[in-house]
């Protein structure tokens, strides 16, 4: 019988489940169930549905229990990061968990620093300064006199809360921990005085873990719903991005990497954090990573843009809206991708319409035009960001690597190349399960390390390489973009 690793990879707006199989010739994934992940919308917030994603879960868990040749070895969960869910003490959850995307955290970070400087706050942590950090979540639920935070006895992170409906075991993971600004860098434990500031402490979080160790095994109640023995849940690199960038096919150190997603995070890996005026300035976060890394990288807004304005579209598919960016005119409008307009708008078309008349420029018109202004401002947001990161990295950067959904966007790659002039390496696009997988192979001691399974990884996925053409004429459009960003 194959022994096979079981990854939940939860993104915010899907999830799946996949095993995956270690042969001969390498790596083979199998998926066993995708699903949707919509917010819902409920007197003026918007939350996640965290019993359907554990409805999912657990028929994905069934269908892998009814698979003759595989016997699961292990489980491993990772998800968007910054959201929590509230637990009373009977162990309970409060209430449905508020998503990121809800704006009750509009200004919540110069809320905070009324009490507890700004640079205070990111020497600490070396983490970006963003709305919707747990922080700030936090922050915002104890001014608003939440019930839920009144009431809570534990605050799990979101892949930490779908951990603990299986096992029963509440932990607080490392990696997914960092995202929510409450983790000195230096100590890489949750700080007291941060926590203090909100009224909190440590007793109010699960154990603390890293990437590899164990949670707890299936409760009763799960072996007997899904036919599963007693298997282990593992912390992998509970925040997705982590995941991802584990399974990141480098043959070097000499690489940035950019998980491209419905976000994209651009960065490099450190061994230690980056925190200093530039870092804070630029507004650069350092977020943990496995093996004892840290990841310093900026987070830009992605595919989120394009799946906002296809709502409207209908069912039109996504090689038709690339064909049709690639017949559209190069150049003729550009966006910065992280205006706060782009953050949540009701029509996500109008809003760039909106920002190129604001700007003096074009209003795209058809689809292939709005698509070619997404990917090309994207492409250039990447250079802007690369260009920071080659002076702060302590190594260099010969390389990009694409990884998760977007590294299939041929079009977007090619852009990409362009804009940074340097090679990029696509792939691999289930980049999150794989690393989710690997962290669970080391625990069972199926891996030696990282860089092997790097390797491995490099040697049996497919993988993509571009290379950059038309360089001055995107090197004029990158002047143009910087004067638009930048007023």
């Amino acid at each position: 019988m194959k022994k096979g690793f079981f990854a939940v990879d939860l993104g915010a707006t899907s999830g799946r489940t996949i095993i995956a199989i270690f042969t001969d010739k390498g790596l083979e994934l199998q998926e066993v169930n995708r699903f949707p992940n919509q917010l819902i919308e409920a007197c003026g917030h918007y939350y996640w549905d965290i019993y359907e994603l554990y409805r999912n879960i657990l028929e994905g868990l069934k269908l892998a229990a009814e698979i003759e040749d595989i016997e699961i070895v292990s489980i491993g969960i990772d998800t968007w990061g910054v959201d929590f869910v509230c637990l009373g003490k009977d162990g309970g959850l409060l209430r449905q968990p508020y998503s990121y995307r809800d704006p009750h955290t509009v200004g919540a970070p110069d809320a905070f620093f009324d009490r507890v400087p700004r640079a205070k706050v990111y020497q600490k942590t070396g983490i970006q300064v963003m709305n919707f950090n747990s922080l700030f979540q936090l922050d915002t639920l104890r001014r608003n006199n939440d019930s839920a935070l009144e009431h809570a006895d534990k605050i799990l992170f979101m892949p930490d809360a779908l951990s603990y409906l299986l096992t029963g075991e509440m932990v607080t993971e490392y990696t997914i921990a960092t995202t929510a600004q409450l983790v000195n860098a230096d100590t890489r434990k949750l700080d007291s005085d941060l926590l203090s500031a909100l009224d909190l402490s440590e007793d109010h979080f699960g154990r603390f873990v890293y990437p590899g160790e164990k949670i707890g095994v299936l409760t009763e109640e799960i072996q007997r719903m899904t036919g599963l023995k007693a298997i282990p849940v593992v912390a992998v690199a509970g925040h997705d991005t982590a995941s991802a960038v584990a399974a990141v096919p480098a043959m070097d150190t000499e690489f940035a990497y950019l998980s491209s997603g419905t976000w994209s995070l651009m960065g490099v890996e450190t061994s230690s954090p980056v925190i200093n005026d530039q870092t804070e300035k630029l507004n650069y976060t350092n977020e943990g990573g496995v093996a004892g890394t840290i990841r310093l990288l900026k987070n830009i807004c992605g595919m989120w843009l394009l799946e906002r304005s296809r709502i409207g579209w209908g069912d039109v598919s996504y090689p038709q809206l690339i064909a049709e960016a690639e017949a559209a005119e190069p150049f003729r409008s550009l966006i910065n991708p992280d205006d706060s307009a782009f953050a949540n708008p009701s029509d996500m078309v109008e809003a760039i319409r909106s920002y190129c008349l604001a700007t003096n420029q074009p209003e795209p018109e058809t689809r292939g035009q709005i698509v070619r202004c997404i990917f090309e401002s994207l492409a250039l947001r990447y250079r802007q960001v690369l260009n920071d990161l080659r002076n702060l990295s302590p190594r260099a950067v010969k390389t990009l690597h694409v990884i998760g959904g977007g590294s299939r966007n041929d079009l977007l790659n090619q852009f990409t190349a362009n804009a940074i002039g340097i090679p990029v390496v696509a792939g691999p696009s289930e980049a999150t399960a794989i690393g989710n997988v690997m962290i669970q192979a080391l625990a069972a001691g199926e891996a030696s390390d990282i860089y092997s399974m790097r390797h491995l990884i490099s040697n049996s996925i497919p993988l993509k390489t571009f290379y950059a053409k038309d360089v001055e004429e995107w090197n004029t459009a990158f002047l143009r973009f910087e004067q638009i960003t930048n007023n």
